[in-house]
């Protein structure tokens, strides 16, 4: 188009629709130290609140409508106890020490029962002498426990209570007896920090920063905003422990997660204002546009992760709420200050952030450079894309390698055997179990609800129940009945010959319900099995019925987005898969260490350990929602050069070369933060670790690097199929767009409809304007990736 003045240059083209993502950048943008003393103040608020009241956390699972939970809530109900019910602690004596039994260290014992029964919360403490506390010595008097009773659960055990009440007991102390904490008390005094770990990531991040930003400032920027949002999403976590039960490793994982996210999301964002700083943008508005270009990416990919932790509400369990909750608090801070605090800081810091221009100084090595070609990804993206078939079948035999253990996966239940020797909880599991047998520490509460009020504990109806418990194939003992005040309600404590996390305990379980109770069960009864062993055996089978509802959730969900984002089905569809491949490589990696013990000494574990069924679950929602990140920049990027200039491979080549750098410096970033957390003594935290630091770094190397380029140079124009129906109900979103678009795309026009040429056949297809197009509309290309080094 011209005129009388000559060619009118392209104008950039302002897309339709609410500019929210503008409007929030603009507003932040404008009054930048408002926006940091907002979030600081946050910062403050969170902090002071979770020191007043308190950080709670607790172990404890409720699965409602299961048999164990019945169980629970009628002992709860119709026996009178504690509210933490009886933890204990447990005394030992050295072989060259006195014997519990001796004279000297009973009147020790019972003066430290003594001195424990006036602390703060302390209701009850029954001696190994007293009656209700016979057989708590073992045979060879050298270990026995104390039976403390508080009037807070188990959750609300601080490490404070648990402190008070071994400095209590120093008259056993004194007599040369070792007391150690074992349950809840334990648990209480064995949350360590995860600080270190914290400190390890964000070293790691920096040196992965100042490589790739080549500044100190550039560098420290992603760092502050992933410590801010570190700091509240743990500070609203400890709070939100006094309204659910939260369990110690949601709070590591949402520190993991939440760490991971916030340094990515800044760090997408600051790449894409340095690129605008680049070509002349004003500081101001080139915070604008990053927030309404990058920071909408980052608000897509951040409702990914939410929504495919949503999915676990299917599981029907409130541990999974909590489990989802958790991560989901820190990821929608991380988007939150990604949003409004990184615009107000861009604009503070402005030019300090800009990239040093290295080849415009050095002309030579520029010229240099690019008579060499593309290098690094843009070397690869032309490798997968010449050998499209080779490249594809190596990759899907390495990720099938690394995911054939995965067909060994089985959920377990873990018990403080597991934990790191030398802590409370270990401690006291070992000498239990030593002197007592393993199914000690988890031991099974029986319960039976009788239609008509008993005469007494010699029953017959309890006799009977009785004398089956005991002759049970793997139970060590049966306590005596106790009996309810109504007379209507029994209860047997058994202790299993097995260790809590053995598949036999699980099998004595499922013994017990299916062929010992009913044999035994009156006209009416009802007959409940509950305990940990139970619970847990009741928490992996609700987890396995329920886990192809919610992976089918998951999976709906991410292709939906992606349709949405991209308006290709097959694009969407492919996608998933390769999500599902990432997650399988993480899979059988976990397998192999944790369940197979292959590797398990490196990670500081004695052999190998159970996967509790959460683990896998929760790991599958975190990672769709992870990847989605990744798929987001390089479809984008892809899709872009696609409209352009309508050449699949030269697109695919395109893409991958100008977003591999970025992406693989995020992917990096997320993984040392993952491995970081293999420092801590929580089974479960390594687990997480391990897994996540897997599939992220398949995912943004094979998968995205390998796989997901030569499966699009295979499919072609394939990759952009859009049925005409389905493009008609789909709604036009501009991921990353930044609400201008280059030239090129603004003036591509309409696509013309080729007439029919003379010699066609009768298989020709209009490719131009079919039924079922093969792209969508050039106004919805975006001018480039957000993060595109």
């Amino acid at each position: 188009m011209s005129s009388a003045g000559g060619p009118v240059p392209p104008v950039p083209v302002r897309k339709a629709g609410v500019p929210m993502f503008t409007a929030v950048g603009r507003w932040c943008a404008r009054r930048p130290k408002r926006v940091v003393a907002a979030w600081l103040l946050l910062l403050a608020a969170a902090l002071a609140a979770v020191g007043a009241l308190g950080s709670v956390t607790t172990e404890a699972v409720s699965i409602p409508g299961s048999d164990s939970q019945a169980a629970r809530d009628l002992g709860d109900t119709a026996f009178t106890g504690s509210a933490s019910g009886r933890q204990p602690l447990v005394l030992h004596t050295a072989a060259d020490g006195p014997l519990l039994t001796s004279p000297a260290s009973t009147e020790a014992v019972k003066q430290a029962a003594a001195a424990i029964a006036r602390v703060d919360h302390v209701v009850a403490v029954t001696t190994p002498y007293d009656p209700a506390g016979a057989k708590a010595i073992s045979a060879d008097g050298r270990t026995g426990y104390l039976s403390v009773e508080l009037d807070v659960t188990g959750r609300e055990i601080t490490p404070g209570i648990t402190d008070r009440i071994t400095a209590a007991a120093a008259p056993a102390t004194a007599a040369g007896i070792e007391v150690t904490p074992g349950g809840f008390l334990a648990a209480a005094v064995d949350k360590g920090s995860t600080g270190h770990s914290e400190a390890i990531g964000l070293a790691a991040a920096f040196v992965v920063l100042a490589l790739t930003f080549s500044g100190l400032v550039a560098a420290g920027l992603p760092l502050l905003a992933g410590g801010l949002g570190l700091g509240i999403s743990l500070s609203v976590l400890g709070l939100v422990g006094h309204l659910v039960d939260m369990p110690s490793s949601g709070e590591t994982i949402a520190a993991m997660i939440g760490l991971g996210v916030g340094i990515d999301y800044t760090l997408f964002g600051l790449t894409r204002f340095r690129e605008l700083l680049a070509a002349g943008v004003d500081r101001v508005e080139a915070a604008v546009r990053t927030t309404a270009g990058s920071g909408k990416a980052v608000a897509f990919a951040g409702s990914a992760v939410v929504a495919a932790l949503a999915g676990l509400a299917l599981g029907g369990i409130p541990l999974l709420y909590a489990l989802a909750l958790a991560p989901g608090i820190a990821v929608l801070v991380a988007v939150g200050i990604n949003l409004t605090l990184l615009p107000a800081v861009l604009v503070l810091l402005g030019p300090r952030l800009a990239a040093r221009p290295r080849l415009a100084a050095r002309p030579r090595r520029a010229a240099k450079a690019e008579q060499a070609g593309p290098r690094g990804w843009g070397r690869t993206a032309e490798v997968v894309a010449a050998r499209p078939w080779r490249c594809l079948v190596a990759a899907t035999l390495l990720v099938g390698a690394l995911a054939l253990p995965a067909a060994q996966l089985a959920f377990g239940q873990l018990d403080a055997g597991s934990n790191a020797t030398g802590s409370a909880s270990r401690t006291a599991y070992d000498r239990l179990a030593a002197a007592f047998g393993p199914g000690i520490n988890g031991a099974l509460q029986v319960t039976d609800t009788l239609t008509t009020p008993a005469e007494g504990v010699a029953d017959d109806r309890i006799a009977a129940v009785t004398k089956a418990l005991q002759g049970t194939p793997g139970v060590a003992a049966a306590g005596q009945p106790q009996l309810s005040t109504d007379r209507r309600s029994v209860r047997w404590q058994v202790t299993p010959s097995t260790a809590p996390s053995d598949p036999a305990t699980a099998h004595l379980v499922d013994r017990l319900r299916s062929g010992t109770l009913p044999a035994v069960a009156g006209p009416g009864d009802t007959l409940h099995v509950g305990g940990t062993p139970a619970a847990q055996a009741d928490l992996n089978d609700r987890l396995a019925h329920r886990m192809p509802l919610v992976v089918g959730f998951v999976l709906a969900i991410a292709g939906v987005l992606l349709l949405l984002a991209f308006r290709a089905p097959v694009v969407a569809v492919k996608a998933a898969v390769m999500n599902l491949v990432s997650v399988g490589a993480a899979y059988g990696v976990l397998t192999a260490v944790f369940q197979q013990g292959h590797g398990a000494g490196l990670l500081g574990l004695d052999g190998p350990v159970a996967i509790p069924g959460y683990v896998p679950l929760l790991m599958f929602a975190v990672l769709f929602g992870l990847s989605m990140d990744y798929e987001v920049f390089l479809l984008t990027a892809v899709r872009t050069a696609y409209l352009r200039h309508r050449d699949n491979r030269r697109a695919v080549v395109e893409g991958l070369g100008g977003t591999g750098r970025i992406i693989s410096s995020a992917a990096l970033i997320m993984v040392s933060v993952f491995l970081s957390y293999l420092l801590s003594d929580d089974p479960v935290v390594k687990m997480f670790g391990i897994g996540l630091a897997t599939a992220v770094a398949l995912d943004a190397t094979v998968v995205r690097g390998i796989l997901v380029p030569s499966t699009m140079v295979l499919l072609g124009r394939g990759n952009w199929w859009l049925p005409r129906r389905l493009d008609a109900l789909l709604p036009h979103i501009d991921i990353e767009g930044d609400g201008t678009e280059e030239p090129a795309a603004a003036d591509a026009g309409p696509t013309v409809r080729a007439e029919r040429p003379a010699d066609a056949g009768p298989d020709y297809q209009d490719r131009s304007d079919s039924q079922d197009r093969p792209v969508a509309a050039a106004e919805d290309a975006v001018p480039t990736a957000a993060g595109a080094p």
